[in-house]
């Protein structure tokens, strides 16, 4: 499935498929809705990345990066990371997720930075072993009750 995995830029041709993607219904308390996310986005377009991801001409995900937010608001650490995943039912454990975090890494190392982070809601059927396989180690840091990864960039994702 990879080989025919790519990102979309969200416009207004494909806005309606993007809000459509949906995980499945247990994974809902573990990522926000793609419309929520793209509110989020319009509102902070100087850090936000959302994408759809494509399989062909068919959605099989979304994804949202951050782009330098200053973290901790002080100015002074500013980071790069994965915001948002949702992958499609039907598309899970073919490879989507695992090529999204690629694209958000490499997006993220083309501008420069060296590190890419993550943030998940820790929980026995939560996605951390997902990430951690890729290669994420946990920071010490919790973000909004949230675990905090972190990504060396110069090893790549797993």
């Amino acid at each position: 499935m990879t080989e025919s995995l790519r990102l979309a830029p969200i416009t207004p041709a494909n806005v309606e498929t993007a809000m459509a993607v949906r995980v499945r219904p247990d994974q809902e308390r573990f990522v926000s809705p793609v419309a929520k996310s793209l509110a989020e986005a319009y509102v902070q377009p100087q850090v936000a990345w959302p994408r759809l991801v494509l399989d062909g001409d068919r959605p099989v995900g979304f994804l949202m990066a951050f782009i330098d937010i200053d973290w901790d608001g002080r100015g002074v650490d500013f980071r790069s990371g994965l915001w948002r995943l949702n992958v499609t039912p039907e598309a899970q454990g073919r490879g989507v997720g695992r090529f999204a975090v690629r694209a958000v890494a490499a997006e993220i190392e083309r501008r420069g930075a060296t590190r890419m982070y993550v943030t998940w809601e820790p929980a026995e059927d939560g996605p951390e072993g997902f990430y951690r396989r890729l290669g994420f180690r946990l920071t010490g840091e919790e973000s909004g009750g949230q675990r905090v990864g972190v990504l060396d960039l110069a090893r790549g994702v797993s």
